[in-house]
C-alpha cells in the first residue's frame, strides 16, 4: 500500500465528511485512511466516524481512544499505518481530488523520505490564498544542503512522509500541547536524507473559529518557547546547533518575536508575555536583531520587528486594529 492519510478527529461533526470526501474522491486508489476519534464528547463525532468507515468501505478504518490531543491522536494513526508513506489530514480540513496521484509520480522517480508542497487558506469558500515555500523544486536535496528549509513552515499537513523513516526516527508528536509541528517537524528535516519539494497546493486549510491558531488564550502562547527549547535541545544533541544557527535564529524569530507576541498583543497589551518573548530571545539568540535574514523581512514585518524592539506595543497594537486583524 502507498499512502496511510491519518485524521485525528475531536468535536469536528460539521467539517468531517467533507474531509473523508476528500480523501475517497482520490485520482489515485492505492491507499488507507485511519480515523483515529480523540475522545469526543459532542455526542456525534465518534459515531459518525463510525457511519463514514461502513459508507466508504475497509479503505476507512476507525481507532477510538480517550483524549490526548492531536500529537497523541497522529500517534495512534503512527503505529497503525501500513502505508509505504505517510499523510496527516487535520479533520476540519481536506485535500485536492489528485494529491496522491501526483506525489505518486514524485515517489516513483525520486524516492524520497519526505515530500513538501503548498496549501491553500479556505476562508468562507474562497481559497485564493496559496502558501508555498520557496525551495529547491524539481531535484531532490538535503538540510545540509539548503538549509533554509528550517525556515519554512513548520506544518505536518502540508508534508507527506516515508513511514519507515519517520517511525525509525523515534520522533513523534507530543500530547496536549501547542505548537506540535515546530517541535516535529523541523526535527525530521534535519534526519532525512533526500527531500523534495512539489511546487503545487494540494492542501486546504479551513480558516475557523476555535483552532489553535486563532484561539484568544494568551496564555497558551507560553508553550513556544517549551516548544523551542525541545527543538534547540535535539539540536544540540546532534551537534547540529552551531551549524544552522542562523537558521534557528530565523526560525524563532518568525515564530516567538513576531508571531506570538502580535498573538498576545492583539489579546492583552499589558501581557508579562510580551517581555518573556524578548527576554527567551535575547538569551537563546544573542545578537538575533543582526541575524543575516532579517533583511528578507516584507516592509511590514520589518515594521513590525522594529517596534517590539522598541516595545511600542500600544503603536503596533493599533496598526494591526487600523488593518482589520
Amino acid at each position: 500500500m502507498r499512502f496511510s492519510i491519518v485524521i485525528p478527529a475531536y468535536n469536528v461533526k460539521e467539517y468531517l465528511e467533507k474531509c473523508v470526501v476528500s480523501v475517497v474522491a482520490q485520482s489515485y486508489e492505492d491507499w488507507e485512511a485511519i480515523l483515529v476519534d480523540d475522545g469526543s464528547t459532542d455526542g456525534a463525532t465518534g459515531e459518525l466516524c463510525d457511519a463514514l468507515a461502513e459508507k466508504y468501505g475497509t479503505r476507512l478504518r476507525v481507532i477510538h481512544q480517550k483524549n490526548g490531543g492531536l500529537g497523541a491522536a497522529r500517534n495512534t494513526g503512527i503505529e497503525a499505518a501500513k502505508g509505504e508513506y505517510l499523510a496527516f489530514l487535520d479533520s476540519d480540513d481536506y485535500i485536492a481530488p489528485d494529491m496522491l496521484e501526483k506525489l505518486d509520480a514524485r515517489i516513483e522517480a525520486t524516492h524520497c523520505d519526505i515530500y513538501t508542497f503548498g496549501f491553500r487558506m479556505d476562508k468562507n469558500g474562497n481559497t485564493d490564498e496559496v502558501h508555498m515555500d520557496v525551495l529547491p523544486m524539481g531535484k531532490p536535496f538535503t538540510l545540509a544542503e539548503y538549509p533554509r528549509l528550517l525556515m519554512a513552515m513548520p506544518n505536518a499537513c502540508n508534508r507527506i512522509y516515508r513511514r519507515t523513516f519517520f517511525a525509525g526516527s523515534g520522533i513523534r508528536y507530543p500530547g496536549r500541547v501547542w505548537f506540535e509541528d515546530i517541535r516535529t517537524t523541523m526535527k525530521l528535516f534535519a534526519l532525512a536524507e533526500r527531500i523534495e519539494a512539489v511546487p503545487e497546493a494540494f492542501y486546504y486549510y479551513v480558516v475557523r473559529q476555535g483552532s489553535i491558531t486563532r484561539n484568544a488564550k494568551a496564555e497558551r502562547n507560553r508553550e513556544i518557547l517549551l516548544a523551542f527549547d525541545d527543538l534547540l535541545d535535539f539540536y544540540h544533541e546532534k551537534d547540529l546547533y552551531g551549524t544552522y544557527k542562523n537558521e534557528l535564529c530565523r526560525l524563532a524569530i518568525d515564530h516567538i518575536f513576531l508571531a506570538a507576541s502580535v498573538r498576545v498583543l492583539m489579546i492583552d497589551r499589558k501581557s508579562p508575555l510580551l517581555t518573556e518573548f524578548a527576554e527567551y530571545m535575547a538569551e537563546y539568540f544573542p545578537g538575533y536583531e543582526h541575524n543575516p535574514y532579517l533583511g528578507e523581512l516584507s516592509k511590514p514585518r520589518k515594521l513590525a520587528f522594529s517596534l517590539l524592539r522598541k516595545r511600542r506595543y500600544g503603536i503596533l497594537y493599533w496598526l494591526f486594529r487600523v488593518k482589520g486583524h
